[in-house]
């Protein structure tokens, strides 16, 4: 589908109406942008794999945004300029692990991460499937179910992420006072 409502081909070379024109009309390469970007929101939005999704989102966003730029879309470039910045908080938040990819070792930390809970990946894929299925469909009870559950599946996910820290923060404590017991 368009991205845009109206058809750019009369518009002028360097207009923004007839660049989106023109990747439409480029087929195979449209549809590779879009596959790139489902793939990669699937994977961010699973936790147990976000590491990875925000690896493939980074040369995304970063072309989305000197686009956003290069055609003066006006305050769009602040959005994906913050899109892209998150992209980056993220990276940064999992250095650690991500840095055997510039071949240095990471600090091995025994402690269970929050994220690493299977219960992530389930939620997230859940929500990816109910906001596809929204975005999918024309029929608007359909996309207001699909909407409605993903907010019910994001408080259960964030009660649950909740509880789970908590619970893995006492634990920790644990440890580490029975360490220094010792």
């Amino acid at each position: 589908m368009r991205f845009t409502a109206e058809n750019g081909i009369n518009h002028p070379i360097n207009s923004s109406w007839h660049f989106f024109e023109t990747l439409y009309q480029s087929g195979l390469y449209w549809n590779f942008i879009g596959w790139g970007q489902l793939i990669a929101g699937l994977l961010l939005m699973t936790q147990r794999y976000a590491k990875l999704g925000a690896l493939v989102f980074l040369p995304i966003i970063t072309n989305i945004f000197v686009i956003t730029i290069s055609y003066d879309f006006r305050g769009t470039s602040t959005v994906t300029g913050l899109m892209l910045l998150s992209n980056i908080t993220l990276i940064l938040w999992d250095w650690d692990t991500l840095k055997v990819l510039i071949n240095q070792k990471p600090i091995i930390n025994n402690v269970k991460r929050l994220e690493q809970h299977r219960m992530w990946a389930i939620v997230g894929l859940a929500l990816f499937l109910f906001y596809f299925i929204g975005g999918l469909t024309r029929n608007r009870t359909i996309f207001i179910i699909a909407l409605i559950s993903m907010i019910i599946i994001s408080i259960y996910g964030l009660v649950w992420g909740i509880k789970a820290y908590k619970k893995g923060l006492k634990s920790t404590l644990q440890q580490h006072s029975e360490i220094n017991s010792i």
